[in-house]
């Protein structure tokens, strides 16, 4: 790949990754250009979002019991297994109790995260990191570990996105990131099945949390 692209590449990523961190667009706001950025990129080069493999010709009932039981799944592993385990060893401080506050405050809170839980966590999250920036990577990578190589580099980001959280949500972010985007690819990377399992999950840890359980 040309020098240039793969710059331009670069930037975009990193574009993508650190816009909704500057506190420039309130809430979720920032999603909004950012789609519009991802769309006008594709275009620039000649691609479509069902070249990142987003299409709502590819939503189907199976890919929703997929993900749906992957995110319980994943969920329980994480919770009852991966997580107490490691405890035993580190000590996390809780970096979001104003979030888990926030939640149980009104049941409005509830369905507005809840509803973002979809929209950005589901939707948008998916697109931008297991869509835009894997391929991205993808195309900046050449040879027989191309894939691999994306795909760690992938997961690394989805979890340094969530470094605000702090630690635990870090490790917690890069583990869920890697079964989401697994799953996608699985499934001849139709994003539906990891859109349907991160949509699952964050729900179920929203309304625990809103139950008072997290």
């Amino acid at each position: 790949m040309p020098v240039k692209n793969t710059l331009i590449h670069s930037i975009a990523i990193a574009l993508v990754v650190i816009l909704p961190h500057t506190g420039l667009f309130p809430n979720f706001l920032y999603s909004i250009p950012i789609i519009l950025f991802v769309w006008l990129y594709l275009r620039y080069f000649g691609e479509q979002f069902s070249d990142i493999g987003f299409s709502f010709k590819n939503f189907s009932f199976k890919a929703v019991c997929i993900g749906t039981i992957a995110a319980i799944l994943i969920l329980a592993f994480l919770q009852l297994v991966f997580f107490p385990v490691l405890e035993i060893f580190i000590t996390f401080d809780d970096t979001v109790v104003d979030l888990y506050d926030f939640i149980r405050k009104s049941k409005w809170n509830y369905v507005f995260i809840l509803i973002m839980g979809w929209i950005i966590g589901g939707l948008y999250e998916e697109i931008v990191f297991h869509g835009f920036i894997f391929t991205r990577l993808e195309k900046m990578t050449s040879g027989r570990f191309t894939v691999p190589i994306s795909f760690l580099g992938t997961s690394l980001l989805f979890g340094a996105y969530h470094l605000q959280l702090g630690p635990a949500s870090v490790i917690n972010a890069f583990l869920v990131g890697t079964a989401y985007h697994a799953l996608a690819l699985y499934f001849k990377r139709n994003l539906w099945t990891s859109i349907i399992c991160h949509g699952v999950y964050d729900s179920i840890v929203i309304t625990l949390i809103y139950l008072g359980y997290f």
